[in-house]
């Protein structure tokens, strides 16, 4: 497994517009080959927000990072909803407890 894990830093006073903006979106890829899910986390307090999706395998993942559904599912823009760009860190799932 793959984890893709995207890290934004909201805009003090953003955190409910970070919340609209993003309800929903763990429905946009529903479908697409090697996705297993996408969960979007909100800090208990402060702290960046993290949408965290997991795929069968890097390959499958940058399929999707090729694919019209990916451009069209990022061309929309947020102005001054983030401090700076959001942070991607990726991972090698080598155990887990996860169920699909």
């Amino acid at each position: 497994m793959f984890i893709v894990m995207n890290c934004f830093t909201v805009t003090p006073g953003r955190e409910r517009d970070f919340v609209e903006a993003f309800k929903g979106r763990t429905k946009a890829i529903d479908g697409v080959p090697g996705f297993l899910g996408l969960d979007v986390l909100k800090p208990v307090g402060a702290g960046r927000f993290i949408s965290m999706g997991r795929w069968e395998s890097k390959e499958a993942f940058e399929a999707w990072t090729r694919s019209d559904a990916f451009k069209q599912g990022h061309a929309k823009r947020h102005p001054g909803l983030f401090t700076g760009h959001p942070q991607l860190e990726v991972y090698e799932v080598f155990e887990t407890t996860f169920k699909h």
